[in-house]
Formats: structure tokens, sequence, C-alpha cells
């Protein structure tokens, strides 16, 4: 897991969809959708479902966002200014 991938699972998370998270991770959206799948394999979990508009929180992928969120906190924290 790497701190890209839980910055991209953030960002979608928030946004809804990949699409609008990509372009505010200035990524284009077939890397960011790689990187999700990646980190879903390596967690074995669905952390989205994905829909015809959108992508939405699985109940595993609300409970990752509050501790993606955590640790990203925590390494913005130790980023000096």
């Amino acid at each position: 897991m790497s701190l890209t991938q839980l910055r991209y699972f953030v960002a979608v998370a928030e946004e809804g969809s990949v699409s609008r998270a990509a372009q505010k991770c200035f990524v284009s959206q077939p890397p960011m959708s790689r990187q999700l799948r990646a980190l879903e394999d390596e967690l074995e979990v669905t952390l989205f479902h994905r829909e015809p508009r959108g992508m939405r929180l699985s109940l595993e992928g609300t409970r990752f966002l509050e501790k993606a969120r955590t640790i990203l906190k925590l390494v913005d924290d130790l980023t000096p200014a």
C-alpha cells in the first residue's frame, strides 16, 4: 500500500467519481483506476461499489476511509511546511 493509493482512494471517496478525483489529483483516470484496484486486491476487500454514474463506498470502504484520512493527516503533519 502506498501513500499515492491512499490519496487516490480518499479523493475518489470524496468526489464519488474516478474522473473528478483524477482531475483533482492531476492524473489521468486509467492509472488512478489501476491503483484503486491494486489497493483492493492487496487488502482483499471491495472498497467501492462501481455504479453507472460513479463510485459509492462499500461498508469496508467507509471504515477504511477514516483510517486512510488519519494516516494521510499524520504524514502531512510530519512534512515541513
